[in-house]
């Protein structure tokens, strides 16, 4: 799955984002501190280890320092839950259960989801189809929002009491 406005969004990280001094992860490219981050996303750095503690993203830790570390892929992921918390007005609850029973392109506005593996299975999570079929997501599983929500329990939002 591609997250076109992730894609949208990491190009005007690259171009505006000031480069950070931590040396590349393997497949990660530029990392970032908290600090740069808070001011690139307009958003506290407390409220960015919320987003954290609630599971919605899960930053690299830098291995002296403990330091977390994001990458363009988990700043697109911060931007994409506040649009959807502020713009959207969904709760940190609503949010979590959005994780577990909307599909990926469907959360995060993919605009390429006809030509991904994923939108063709959609009663399966894009991190499974991801095991066999490789997805346009351009990020890694393990510190996607919906990967992170996986044991979540699905419950019917439409039950009557």
């Amino acid at each position: 799955m591609v997250y076109a406005n992730i894609v949208y969004t990491l190009s005007l990280i690259e171009s505006n984002m000031p480069r950070g001094k931590n040396k590349r992860a393997a497949g990660e490219g530029d990392l970032f501190l908290i600090n740069e981050v808070s001011r690139h996303v307009n958003l506290s750095q407390k409220r960015i280890r919320e987003y954290e503690k609630e599971g919605f993203i899960k930053p690299l830790r830098e291995k002296n320092t403990n330091n977390r570390l994001y990458s363009s892929f988990d700043v697109a992921q911060i931007n994409q839950i506040n649009r959807l918390i502020h713009d959207r007005g969904f709760t940190l609850a609503c949010l979590r259960n959005l994780m577990v029973l909307a599909p990926c392109w469907n959360i995060f506005d993919c605009q390429q989801k006809e030509d991904c593996p994923a939108y063709k299975l959609p009663w399966r999570p894009c991190y499974e189809v991801r095991e066999y079929s490789d997805t346009l997501c351009n990020g890694p599983c393990q510190r996607c929002a919906v990967y992170l929500n996986r044991s979540v329990r699905k419950e019917k939002i439409l039950d009557k009491p």
